[in-house]
């Protein structure tokens, strides 16, 4: 099943192409494409070249895979675990050049993912990004240290179709994808005011 983003002006076919499904097949992500999304998050931009990001990789079988797992809130866990591939992204807090705080590790955490995810959609897989889960747990099965901070988890894999899911997500994966309108997002001369560029 497809799900191409409806666009009101073209964009790259990466990212009309790219969404977050729930089902994934279960088929191993080749070593050598990781490789590839990974260094596509490598080379994300960062406020003063910091690269905040760090992620924990775990693939399905191993012990890391099956501890961001267990990190994962109950709703997210019916689904995850069909996933070949679990990560967690930590944002590293505090500055390298002068140990204070990075106000904007979070901001570049987010573009690092962003790169891997269209990197991912390149290589024929897709990414489901999650914020339900226990960054304590995390923080405690992982022993991450004070100056970084666990902030998502996202899956990789081919994607599957819906019925090999349970409950209610094969009706909730089948739902229209939707966006807000321009004029709620894009401003000019003050907040709220729509933008006459659309």
């Amino acid at each position: 099943m497809d799900k191409p983003a409806i666009t009101k002006y073209d964009i790259h076919p990466l990212l009309n192409k790219r969404w977050s499904p729930r089902s994934f097949l279960e088929k191993p992500v080749d070593k050598a494409a990781l490789q590839r999304i990974f260094e596509a998050a490598r080379w994300a931009p960062s406020s003063f070249n910091e690269q905040p990001w760090r992620f924990i990789v775990g693939i399905k079988g191993d012990k890391t895979w099956g501890k961001v797992m267990e990190a994962l809130a109950d709703f997210n866990q019916k689904w995850a675990k069909l996933a070949p591939v679990l990560v967690l992204s930590v944002g590293k807090t505090l500055s390298s050049k002068n140990n204070k705080s990075n106000k904007v590790f979070k901001y570049d955490v987010g573009q690092g993912v962003a790169h891997l995810t269209f990197q991912a959609t390149e290589e024929g897989l897709f990414v489901h990004q999650m914020g339900g889960f226990s960054p304590e747990k995390a923080r405690e099965l992982f022993d991450i240290p004070d100056g970084y901070e666990p902030l998502t988890v996202f899956a990789i894999g081919h994607k599957g179709e819906p019925d090999l899911l349970d409950g209610d997500f094969p009706e909730m994966e089948k739902a229209p994808r939707e966006r807000k309108e321009m004029d709620e997002l894009i401003f000019e001369e003050k907040f709220g005011n729509p933008s006459g560029l659309f």
